[in-house]
């Protein structure tokens, strides 16, 4: 089994040792990178959050001749979802070395890969490139794609114009072109509380919550009978589904208060904007009809998160590339949404392909396999060579 460099294994442990569950500012973090970029002698633009408590990074190392437009992004987020609740054999927030992984939280998704970028600086720097490597690590990935937004808009900004990029998401080095979209939305309905014993007097807006949680099953059972396949997918279709309601009070009042939480993972094929006005309307023509039983109530409808999904061409120079790197091409599609999408919504072709298993991401005693690490070390090493 190949064994990764003890550089590696130091900058992700590192990585892992900062806590940037995404309920958590990932400014430490970030901080801590840009360190290590500027003593590589490579700035780094810092994209914040609306808040300033969080940041996107984006960084260019230049090719040999001064050129910092073209070349190839490589793309990671630094957050990782929670620990709460799961057992773990050992801290999550340091790592350890059993069997041939290494544990932690965000080993496999995605501090690994993060960890092998930092612990090759000095090769990318020393290298005579003949085109730029840009660096783009985004914020808030895990609670939907949010950061990745304003990273890619700077990146069409400044003109960088990549000719690809390599979305290093656990895939266990294969070469994924293609995934779904990811779309999150809460839905509120405000009726009027009164007495049980009176209902005539108040309007149930768990009633009315429930009427739109059937009609988000409606259109689910629609999609899967009627829409657009891909068997490339292990759920062919576009899934949607009604995760989370939330409303009441108490048995003996009438609610005046309900929620519900939908998502849907549409295929690259359909139209988001309109699969969604589907839902808008729905959501008003409820509203009208509490209305007229009694003005006060209302509904609003908000999108929580939203990224689109990836259906990168077969034959596209990024994915020719990355298997001349030692990746392993496939014609697998994947169900999760990356950050992938939204580069390739902005013209820069896009692919994923990073060390670890998905099944390992997000479980207690998350791991990646040593060996995986080092194929991305030996991938990115002939991606030095590809790109000199």
């Amino acid at each position: 089994m190949a064994e990764p460099s003890e550089s590696s294994l130091s900058e992700i442990r590192e990585l892992i040792a900062v806590d940037t569950t995404s309920r958590e500012s990932n400014l430490p973090l970030i901080e801590l990178i840009t360190q290590k970029l500027s003593a590589a002698g490579i700035a780094s633009t810092l994209i914040p959050s609306p808040d300033g408590l969080k940041a996107n990074l984006l960084a260019t190392i230049p090719a040999a001749d001064g050129t910092g437009s073209g070349g190839i992004v490589l793309s990671g987020h630094t957050d990782v979802v929670p620990v709460d609740g799961q057992q773990w054999s050992s801290n999550p927030f340091q790592t350890q070395v059993r069997d041939g992984r290494l544990y932690g939280r965000g080993t496999c998704d995605m501090k690994g890969y993060l960890g092998v970028i930092l612990a090759k600086l000095p090769q990318f720097t020393a290298a005579e490139l003949r085109e730029p490597i840009h660096l783009a690590f985004s914020y808030d990935e895990e609670i939907g794609c949010v950061g990745a937004v304003s990273l890619v808009e700077e990146i069409v900004k400044l003109q960088l114009a990549p000719r690809g990029a390599l979305v290093g998401e656990p895939s266990s080095m294969r070469v994924i072109r293609g995934h779904k979209s990811m779309n999150v939305f809460k839905v509120q309905f405000h009726g009027v509380a009164a007495h049980s014993s009176l209902p005539s007097e108040g309007l149930n807006a768990i009633s009315y919550a429930l009427r739109f949680a059937s009609f988000v099953e409606q259109v689910a059972d629609e999609l899967r009978t009627e829409g657009p396949q891909d068997p490339a997918f292990i759920e062919p279709t576009t899934t949607m589904n009604v995760n989370r309601i939330d409303g009441g009070i108490a048995v003996n009042t009438i609610p005046s208060e309900c929620v519900v939480f939908f998502e849907y993972r549409s295929l690259a094929i359909v139209d988001r904007e309109a699969l969604t006005a589907r839902f808008v309307a729905e959501a008003e023509r409820l509203e009208a009809q509490m209305q007229a039983k009694n003005p006060a109530a209302s509904v609003s409808f908000e999108q929580q998160a939203g990224a689109p999904g990836l259906d990168t061409h077969a034959g596209a120079d990024i994915i020719t590339l990355a298997a001349q790197c030692g990746a392993t091409a496939t014609d697998e599609k994947v169900t999760y949404g990356t950050e992938a999408g939204l580069f390739s919504a902005a013209g820069i072709p896009a692919v994923v392909c990073g060390p670890g298993d998905i099944a390992q991401a997000h479980a207690p005693d998350e791991y990646i396999e040593l060996s995986q690490i080092a194929a991305c070390e030996e991938f990115f090493d002939a991606l030095i060579a590809e790109l000199s």
